[in-house]
């Protein structure tokens, strides 16, 4: 991991270390996500060994051949190093290599509650880009609510912006607990500290380069 990318964790470490705690059936949700990606985090395996213990890994196949594999992979560094795992979408991936959970994109937030039937243990995040998918999220009694994005992201898919205001009006109005996902950096992270959010989200910026 190049020292540019090793400071940038370091300190979105320490500012998700200040965010409030939350537990969901009895455990403590992590405050820090790293989400993979194939094109944007070549390299999931070696941000997995860096991630602060207590942090957890998003892995989003997006179809992969190797995905198995890789997940396993993944899987063994997560079980070693103390952080949790949870797939992108794909159930039956989760299951092979025994996952922690599961977050589901907007489009499927209407699974979660079968998921959460089938697999009461696992976690289940649901990802949300405004207000309205947000509340959505709730009523399927998601454990958490990925929000994004927050800040101009280079994700392709990536919307328009919602900002420090826009999330802070989407967790006053609810209880269940929301993660900030979008253009999260050392730099943009320190805006969110009085949002009540309970942990943030990145990719690229905590990516090996």
């Amino acid at each position: 991991m190049g020292e540019h990318a090793s400071d940038e964790m370091e300190a979105l470490s320490r500012t998700a270390a200040r965010l409030r705690p939350w537990v969901v059936r009895g455990k403590p949700l992590p405050n820090l996500l790293f989400f993979t990606d194939p094109e944007r985090t070549p390299d999931p395996e070696a941000v997995a060994e860096r991630l602060p213990a207590g942090a957890a890994v998003v892995f989003r196949a997006f179809g992969a051949p190797d995905a198995a594999a890789r997940g396993s992979r993944l899987r063994e560094i997560t079980r070693r190093r103390g952080l949790g795992l949870l797939v992108g979408a794909d159930a039956d991936l989760a299951l092979e290599i025994q996952a922690d959970g599961l977050h589901l994109p907007e489009r499927l937030a209407g699974r979660a509650p079968g998921l959460r039937a089938d697999h009461p243990d696992w976690l289940i995040t649901l990802a949300a880009h405004d207000q309205a998918a947000a509340l959505a999220g709730v009523a399927m009694e998601a454990d958490a609510l990925v929000v994004s994005p927050i800040f101009p992201s280079r994700s392709p898919s990536a919307g328009a912006p919602l900002g420090v205001e826009g999330l802070k009006r989407i967790v006053e109005a609810m209880e269940t607990p929301i993660y900030a996902l979008g253009g999260v950096r050392a730099d943009t992270a320190r805006l969110l500290l009085d949002t009540g959010i309970v942990g943030i989200a990145a990719v690229e910026a905590l990516s090996a380069s």
